[in-house]
Order: C-alpha cells, then sequence, then structure tokens
C-alpha cells in the first residue's frame, strides 16, 4: 500500500472513532523520517488509547502492521510506526504542548475532504 493511501485510511480509522482535529501532514520532502504524520486528538487517555488500538486494529485487517508503538503506558501521547507514516494521537493538553502542526508547518496539509469518509 503507499504511503498517501495508507495515511488516508489511518485518517479514515480514527475519524471512526470520534478523534478531533485530524490532520494529515505530507512531509516527505521536509524529513527522512517518514512520508506522511497523521495526527489525531482523543478527549481523554482512555479515548487516546482506544484511538491508536482502533487504528492498528484496522489497518491490521488489511494485512498491514504496525513497525513500532510508544507512549501505550500512559495514552497522553501514543505514536503508531507504520514505516512511511506515523500516527501520532494525543491528549488535547498534550496536543497544545507538542503543537505538532506549528513544528512542521512548512508540510502541506491534505485536505479534509481527501481522507474522510463521505457521510451516507
Amino acid at each position: 500500500m503507499e504511503s498517501k493511501e495508507l495515511a488516508i485510511r489511518l485518517a479514515r480509522a480514527l475519524d471512526a472513532k470520534k478523534a478531533l482535529n485530524i490532520r494529515v501532514l505530507h512531509v516527505e520532502d521536509l524529513t527522512t523520517v517518514a512520508d506522511y504524520f497523521v495526527i489525531a486528538t482523543g478527549t481523554s487517555t482512555t479515548h487516546v488509547g482506544a484511538l491508536a488500538d482502533e487504528a492498528d486494529f484496522q489497518l491490521g485487517r488489511e494485512g498491514v502492521n504496525v513497525l513500532r508503538t510508544e507512549g501505550h503506558d500512559g495514552n497522553r501521547w501514543v505514536l503508531l510506526d507504520y514505516g512511511n507514516v506515523i500516527v501520532h494521537v494525543f491528549t488535547p493538553e498534550a496536543h497544545d504542548y507538542y503543537d505538532l502542526e506549528h513544528l512542521w508547518a512548512d508540510a502541506t496539509a491534505l485536505p479534509q475532504s481527501e481522507w474522510q469518509q463521505p457521510v451516507e
């Protein structure tokens, strides 16, 4: 699966589980770490853990496995590393503190219309 499609599927999985402030940033030209960052906010540490678990579950059903996970012990900031796509799921406080969108302000954000599922 290509990086953009993987990022879109991850954003959709987070959106389906009611994540807030979802952003898909194309960072390929800015770093060698990844092609895309998917950033989302949960409403609590429990929600953050559930969001990360759901993203991992949904992609795992498609045969795409996370390479590394960090932060599940406190669930303030959970990172899921899929190689070319890195998912960051924050509590509201951690999201405001780390402010990755500002740090990666030169990245191109995919419009919400590209990744959000149409309402049926």
